[in-house]
């Protein structure tokens, strides 16, 4: 089946022909580690887990990168003291490298509780200055930048003089965008109020700053995107993915350097997962509609009545299609709960399940199912029609196993190896029993320890308690030579 991507940039749904044959580079924008990652991020993330499981699913080899934000992100190019990183380290008084790391370590934990798949490359901005010193230098050689009091600027207006068709991404017009604009403090500098930062002149209190032909100063956020992509990727590569929210004027800008400096379209196919809501409404500190990614998981929260294990977070997440917006709500969750649960019984049931040597026919056409699961994942990577296909397959295993149903030998084996690769490497679901088990052998393990010490310290009293209590709960101590085990009634 050919595979189906909607460009955003073409605004369709286009047969995805990658440059290099059986190989796709794939670039996602990642996070600005300044704070916690919230939940929408997650969401986002996710949703290009989903797409490179499945490009690697597929038999695609995927150089997937995704890059950490760690210097340069200024929420507008006018004041530099807006500089996050600045702003949150005089917050927590910390260095901003301290900021950086404390967020970092705690992406990279979220993510992996919810079961992403960490990227083949993963660079830093602050580890990429030398390139994105070059390519401004290479704009600036090319008369698509200028420099301005230690800052430099790419001009929008000559781009767009040459017809290279600034706006062409999220389909603005040039015109309007220069008449809309807001004149903010500081953009005198510029010859035009749409020009972005490419580089920065650091004021004298400003921490972080790098040496360059311009003076001390940082980078510009949507420099070191191209700068990384390319260097990984190549001038053009095939896939770049994001937050809908980024689309402009990040990934605008990003389309402008990479035909400014290399005269080619540096994307083929740009891919943009849309937003999450919770109880109807935008997730917002201010008004109070927000959450942590871990306080849904821990239960520590007032909008949800009880905790929701990362996979099925997941499964909900998975049910809506990544371009479109995704509502969490209590309810919303409890019923995916319920629906994961149904899954997990019925995959258990196919796993443990055997053909009878009467079944030579099947009444499922597995073949057909397969087809059409396939069909879903390669129309644009949807992944809520290939989960209502795999409940057509949960519907048949329980009458399977009600003997309403009959199923071949080679049938069964392949529904089974086709509903745990979708299952598991496709959708990146867990099995949370198998989770629970691995915790319960954890804390067993640490009551025999302290049993143990209770033991050599003589205070028998302390360890029979620890036998008697776990007896009662249905676990039988066993010692012997080999240590303490359990068994479980």
């Amino acid at each position: 089946m050919n595979l189906k991507l909607y460009n955003s940039l073409s605004g369709e749904k286009e047969i995805f022909k990658p440059i290099h044959e059986n190989s796709v580079g794939m670039y996602v924008c990642g996070p600005t580690v300044y704070s916690n990652v919230h939940l929408g991020n997650v969401r986002t993330f996710m949703s290009f887990d989903f797409i490179y499981r499945t490009l690697v699913h597929l038999g695609y080899n995927v150089r997937y990168v995704r890059n950490i934000t760690d210097a340069g992100h200024l929420t507008d190019d006018g004041d530099v003291n807006n500089d996050r990183f600045v702003k949150q380290s005089r917050l927590e008084k910390l260095e901003p490298m301290e900021i950086v790391q404390k967020y970092t370590v705690d992406f990279h934990k979220v993510l992996q509780t919810f079961n992403l798949l960490p990227p083949t490359i993963e660079p830093t901005a602050t580890g990429h200055i030398l390139e994105q010193i070059e390519l401004t230098q290479k704009l600036i050689d090319k008369g698509f930048a200028y420099e301005s009091n230690g800052s430099v600027y790419f001009d929008v207006l000559y781009y767009n003089e040459l017809g290279l068709n600034y706006g062409e991404l999220s389909r603005r017009n040039v015109e309007e965008l220069f008449a809309n604009t807001r004149d903010l403090d500081g953009q005198s500098e510029k010859k035009n109020p749409q020009d972005f930062a490419l580089w920065k002149a650091a004021s004298p209190a400003h921490i972080m700053r790098w040496n360059s032909p311009w003076g001390e100063g940082f980078p510009g956020w949507h420099l070191e995107c191209t700068a990384m992509s390319t260097k990984y990727l190549g001038e053009k590569f095939d896939i770049h993915g994001g937050g809908m929210d980024l689309k402009f004027p990040h990934h605008e800008c990003e389309v402008a350097q990479g035909k400014a400096c290399n005269g080619t379209e540096p994307v083929n196919y740009w891919l943009h997962a849309n937003m999450l809501t919770m109880n109807g409404q935008r997730m917002s500190k201010s008004t109070g509609n927000y959450i942590l990614p871990m306080e849904l998981v821990s239960g520590s929260n007032d909008f949800f009545e009880k905790p929701f294990h990362p996979s099925i977070v997941r499964f909900n997440f998975m049910q809506a299609h990544y371009r479109s917006v995704l509502d969490i709500s209590n309810e919303a969750m409890v019923a995916s709960e319920k629906g994961y649960q149904r899954l997990m019984e019925a995959l258990k049931i196919l796993n443990n399940s055997a053909a009878s040597e009467n079944d030579e026919e099947t009444s499922f056409d597995v073949k057909i199912w397969k087809e059409k699961c396939y069909a879903a994942l390669t129309d644009d990577f949807n992944s809520p029609i290939l989960i209502s296909h795999l409940f057509e397959a949960v519907n048949f295993i329980f009458k399977l196993k009600e003997g309403k149903e009959s199923i071949s030998a080679e049938d069964l084996e392949e529904l089974k190896k086709l509903m745990n690769d979708f299952i598991f490497e496709v959708l990146g679901l867990q099995n949370i029993e198998e989770n629970n088990n691995a915790k319960l052998d954890q804390t067993l393990q640490v009551l025999i320890e302290l049993r143990n010490q209770a033991r050599k310290a003589k205070n028998f009293e302390l360890s029979d308690q620890i036998r008697d209590r776990l007896l009662a709960e249905g676990i039988e101590l066993k010692d012997g030579r080999d240590g303490t085990s359990y068994s479980i009634s």
